[in-house]
């Protein structure tokens, strides 16, 4: 299934594409994309509605981030070995993880508002993997059953806020709108491999990330037995994986966003997004 939320912000209705990629509501059957849904037990009751009899959804709605009332997200750095390598810094024994705080959660179209001052903006595509079923110190071989499904993720960074401003990196993960999640979130069964799918981005119509995720240096399985280890994560928790190489920051010389670039990034099987660049509004 392709799960989305559709809808003006805090106003969004669950729905579901058909085999056709046609909007469906499902108001009828669930109150939201939540916690509920996203258990083994939900997505059966899901998987057992039929699409066509679920009533069209007419035009082009706006689509909101495809999970409900994110817990946490945690992201994964470093974690292609390419981008390590531009970042300047070596390839991590362990995952490398932190937090990006869920206020600066927004839909996979909706406007990025570069922070007041900022001049290190940066992109990053990325996997996302959503938590389906409590996991809590769970084995690499039973961590895919706690996976509800997989989304895209651009996990916006300000560079200088990240690296210059003292401390860890969440200063310069957490502006608001640096975390655009979706379009949708298609449930495991719809995606064979996890680490056999091409991702991309690019800005202004150039290329600037193109590789799978075959090349992760710790794979999804690894990521969320590893991560339970540390924390428990519940339905609805979002793991960002790590970007390939292609950021602003590696480029000779770096180059960073600015009001009016278009971004535009994907995840094989997972859709697209698309986000307008603006300057906060203490800088226009």
């Amino acid at each position: 299934m392709k799960l989305v939320r559709y809808g003006n912000p805090g106003h969004e209705k669950p729905g579901m594409l058909d085999t056709e990629g046609r909007l469906r509501d499902l108001s009828a059957a669930v109150t939201d994309i939540d916690a509920a849904v996203l258990s083994r037990h939900g997505l059966r009751q899901l998987a057992a509605l039929d699409p066509e009899r679920l009533p069209l959804v007419e035009g082009s709605p706006r689509y909101g981030t495809p999970v409900a009332q994110v817990g946490k997200m945690i992201c994964v750095g470093l974690n292609y070995a390419d981008h390590a390598a531009e970042s300047g810094a070596k390839v991590p024994e362990q995952p490398v993880l932190f937090m990006k705080a869920t206020s600066a959660i927004i839909g996979p179209n909706d406007d990025v508002i570069l922070p007041r001052g900022s001049v290190k903006a940066d992109w990053e595509v990325e996997l996302g993997i959503v938590i389906g079923d409590v996991a809590r110190d769970v084995s690499v071989d039973d961590a895919l059953n706690h996976v509800a499904g997989y989304t895209v993720v651009n996990d916006l960074s300000e560079r200088e806020f990240q690296l210059e401003h003292g401390g860890q990196w969440v200063k310069g993960k957490s502006c608001d709108t640096f975390g655009p999640i979706g379009p949708w979130l298609a449930t495991a069964d719809e995606v064979a491999n996890p680490q056999d799918l091409a991702l991309w981005l690019e800005v202004n119509g150039h290329r600037y990330q193109d590789a799978s995720t075959r090349t992760m240096v710790f794979g999804v399985a690894h990521l969320v037995s590893y991560i339970s280890r540390y924390m428990t994560l519940l339905p609805g928790d979002v793991i960002s994986s790590g970007t390939p190489a292609g950021v602003g920051l590696g480029l000779k010389p770096p180059t960073y966003l600015r009001a009016g670039d278009v971004i535009e990034l994907g995840v094989e099987g997972l859709g697209q997004q698309r986000q307008q660049v603006l300057a906060h509004p203490a800088d226009r």
